[in-house]
């Protein structure tokens, strides 16, 4: 039988799984190797600015010669949980939409300042492939992850554009972009009116404990989630981080994970394949499976940590969220499978309305 659900599931995040215990972490999305010997000395380096009060100027333009873009379209956060904060508190949102399931932080941030949410439901038959034309026509706020946690998908670029109108703002979250080689369908480097890009470094660079993204957005929005960031947020050591992830090397390096990511992930899904669990496809870091019900508890059982997904609007506990990692581990996965007690045969994911309203 499944876990009951955390008391808030919007707030449950992959970390929770394996804190303070000794399970093979296939739950968090981030990269498994050590960090750079470039970016800690950047990290240590920053320490000797702690003195003063923190300044992102130089990361805000190291980003936006990165995307080939004015500093002015760039904005320096703290980590993306802090962006999705400055877009619920940006306008007075009549109709904020956000595509799921995805990364519940957005949801939950819409709902903390206020508002009501209107959740668009993807579907696993279409592979949650994105749906422009299920969007209502009087959302002023979509939020859209590219590719999506929990579900790997890469949503074409044609479709994403073609969620913008006039007065509305797209969000489109990237935060695992950095993990598809060549960062194949990003729209940092295109702005365009009513669309706004988000990134985050915590995931391939190693460094959740840092806080470090950035957004990129017209001018003009821009300058309005600027005055609505809490003086000094975007700590020296943060500014530090962004900055040095933005040089030739970083990217170059970058890259590099990224087609390691994909050699790691195609063992994974040929692996699983061989056990008959059923996986969809992945663009990213993680990748979906549909484990049955109690699959994810026999996998603790047997020491194994993943993602559970019965938190995410729009899944059930018959899936869970399986982190990409080097075959040795995918291994130890495959080998906790075969151990544990027989799953029984996974039922077909539920057909979800389109369009739900929070209550």
């Amino acid at each position: 039988m499944a876990e009951a659900l955390p008391t808030d599931p919007l707030r449950h995040h992959g970390d929770v799984e394996v804190r303070g215990s000794d399970l093979l972490d296939l739950a968090v999305n981030v990269y498994p190797g050590p960090r750079p010997g470039w970016l800690d000395a950047a990290l240590r380096a920053s320490l000797d600015d702690v003195g003063a009060y923190p300044d992102p100027t130089r990361a805000e333009r190291a980003v936006a010669a990165r995307h080939a873009r004015p500093a002015s379209e760039v904005l320096a956060t703290a980590g993306a949980a802090e962006a999705f904060s400055l877009v619920a508190r940006l306008r007075p949102w009549r109709r904020p939409v956000v595509v799921h399931p995805q990364f519940t932080e957005p949801h939950a941030a819409l709902e903390q300042a206020g508002h009501r949410v209107t959740s668009v439901l993807t579907r696993a038959a279409d592979g949650f492939a994105l749906d422009p034309a299920a969007v209502p026509d009087d959302a002023d706020l979509v939020v859209v992850g590219n590719p999506t946690n929990p579900t790997g998908r890469l949503h074409p670029v044609d479709d994403l554009l073609a969620l913008r109108r006039p007065g509305r703002l797209v969000l489109v979250d990237e935060a695992f972009i950095d993990t598809v080689p060549g960062e194949a369908g990003t729209l940092a480097g295109a702005p365009a009116e009513g669309l706004v890009v988000l990134r985050s470094l915590t995931k391939h660079w190693s460094i959740p404990g840092v806080r470090a993204g950035y957004l990129l957005g017209t001018p003009d929005v821009v300058a309005a989630l600027r005055r609505g960031q809490v003086p000094w947020s975007v700590s020296t050591t943060a500014a530090a981080a962004i900055e040095a992830c933005c040089t030739p090397l970083a990217l170059a390096e970058a890259e590099r994970r990224a087609r390691t990511i994909a050699g790691w992930r195609t063992h994974l899904v040929d692996s699983l394949t061989a056990l008959g669990t059923t996986t969809l496809p992945s663009r990213t870091s993680f990748l979906l499976a549909r484990l049955g019900e109690g699959g994810r508890e026999r996998l603790r059982a047997q020491g194994v940590a993943v993602r559970r997904c019965d938190t995410f609007p729009g899944l059930d506990a018959g899936w869970a969220r399986v982190a990409v990692r080097p075959p040795d581990v995918t291994d130890r996965l495959v080998a906790a499978l075969r151990a544990g007690p027989a799953a029984p045969a996974p039922a077909p994911a539920p057909v979800q309305p389109r369009v739900q309203e929070d209550p």
